[in-house]
């Protein structure tokens, strides 16, 4: 090979290493860009009781009627330790917690979902990586049995607020749903806490949302903790002009969490998922970022 032709070759040998390297460089920066920062809890209904531990603690049909998910234990009189000793259909069997809020009736019909439902963990804050896991015990109430449409539009922890089909945003029920279609409602928790209580007088005081402009906690509360999104998904369509929730109208929406996580198991999530950036599913699995492996063993437990 003449001298210029090995030149030629070298130019085009070093032309093709850079743009390798370039399209590699890219393929590790898209890979590593962080869009999500959260895991799921997947749990269905166990029951429907006129019950609520936090509210009215040891006082069966106490409150109006709730739909119950995950923990199979739950009633009036549940603490913390009679959940960790009960059984769940969390798709993580470690998660005893319970989850609950005012079932929905179609007239005089209960309509409970009636597949896993979504319970997003989420980190509610701009710096992800700084989330701590809940503390053992915690639990509080997110929204209002009495809020007026007002209230539940403006909340911060309205995101979506009643949807089905193509509408969305609404902040009581759709006044109709196309067939075969699913009313859904997201709304998000406090993801704030104040590093001292478990509960308070009125089961929130002790939470409290991030500054909408900055996602920075408060002064008062200033440890961040998962944010919790619950995302219900209720069989039913048509007219909704009978539609109503056990507490009054649609922007009635509430509902309640009680910690009952195996805390290694929780803070392997917290740490894998929300602190690590990822978008997971029950097991701590990313399926865009396979590499990244997963938080918990294929039975969805902590390796021990």
């Amino acid at each position: 090979m003449s001298r210029k032709l090995r030149a030629l070759a070298a130019t085009a040998a070093v032309g093709l290493l850079s743009t390798a390297l370039t399209v590699s460089t890219h393929s590790a920066q898209a890979d590593e860009l962080v869009t999500h920062h959260e895991f799921q809890a997947n749990c269905s209904v166990t029951t429907h009781r006129p019950d609520d531990p936090i509210v009215f603690p040891g006082l069966p049909g106490a409150s109006h009627m709730h739909t119950f998910l995950g923990n199979h234990s739950t009633d009036a009189r549940s603490t913390t330790d009679s959940l960790k000793a009960g059984q769940t259909n969390c798709r993580t069997p470690d998660d005893k917690s319970a989850y609950w809020f005012p079932s929905l009736y179609n007239g005089d019909q209960l309509v409970p979902p009636n597949f896993p439902q979504v319970i997003y963990y989420k980190s509610g804050i701009l710096k992800y990586q700084e989330v701590r896991s809940f503390p053992a015990g915690i639990r509080f109430v997110v929204g209002s049995p009495s809020a007026t449409q007002d209230q539940f539009r403006t909340a911060p922890g309205a995101v979506e607020g009643w949807e089905c089909g193509n509408s969305s945003h609404n902040w009581d029920f759709p006044s109709y749903c196309p067939p075969g279609t699913q009313l859904n409602v997201r709304y998000q928790a406090p993801s704030c806490w104040n590093g001292r209580d478990l509960d308070s007088a009125d089961h929130k005081s002790h939470m409290a949302y991030p500054d909408r402009a900055t996602l920075v906690c408060p002064s008062t509360h200033p440890v961040p903790v998962p944010m919790i999104e619950f995302k219900m998904a209720f069989p039913v369509s048509g007219d909704m002009s009978r539609v109503r929730l056990a507490s009054g109208r649609g922007y009635t929406w509430h509902y309640d969490f009680m910690n009952a996580w195996d805390g290694p198991t929780l803070q392997a999530l917290v740490s894998h998922c929300v602190n690590g950036g990822l978008q997971c599913d029950p097991r701590g699995y990313d399926q865009y970022k396979p590499h990244r492996g997963a938080a918990l063993g294929t039975d969805y437990r902590l390796p021990r």
